[in-house]
């Protein structure tokens, strides 16, 4: 499987720690940046291409990663056709996977150790999409809000 994988300086060991272990695995692995360490950089960038990548390739899955991964998933989530989920457990990841068609994750590398963080990708990239009915069809109200920017009617 493609993965594309994007972080800045906070998530820069854990994003380099993960493409080594995702080609090791036979993945894939495309690293979206940064490729040095750099204190001063900035997570939109990283984020927002790593999402288009995604999008673009479809079948393709990504990761981004930061201190918390709170700024990044948001960052990710601007990219329309972007499912980004902050992970910090493996059944999160999964469900991720299982329930909202996540085609992107977000980790905070400051909130986990190597181990645990590596453990959420495995699961997030082991776990398909359901395709229960109720999720696909919430999905779907997702997707036609992405391409209408027309609200959903509220239940009565």
């Amino acid at each position: 499987m493609r993965v594309y994988l994007g972080s800045d300086h906070a998530g820069y060991e854990l994003k380099m720690h993960l493409v080594n272990h995702l080609i090791k695995q036979g993945h894939d692995v495309v690293d979206v940046g940064p490729h040095v360490y750099d204190p001063e950089d900035d997570y939109p960038a990283f984020c927002l291409h790593t999402g288009a990548k995604v999008v673009a390739d479809e079948g393709s899955l990504g990761i981004v990663i930061g201190g918390s991964g709170n700024g990044e998933q948001i960052a990710a989530n601007k990219v329309e056709g972007v499912r980004a989920a902050l992970v910090w457990r493996t059944e999160i990841a999964q469900l991720a996977r299982q329930h909202n068609d996540a085609n992107v994750i977000s980790i905070g590398a400051r909130e986990h150790t190597l181990d645990d963080a590596t453990s959420f990708v495995e699961a997030f990239l082991a776990t398909p999409f359901s395709g229960n009915p109720r999720h696909a069809r919430r999905i779907a109200q997702l997707t036609e809000w992405e391409s209408t920017r027309k609200l959903p009617d509220l239940p009565s």
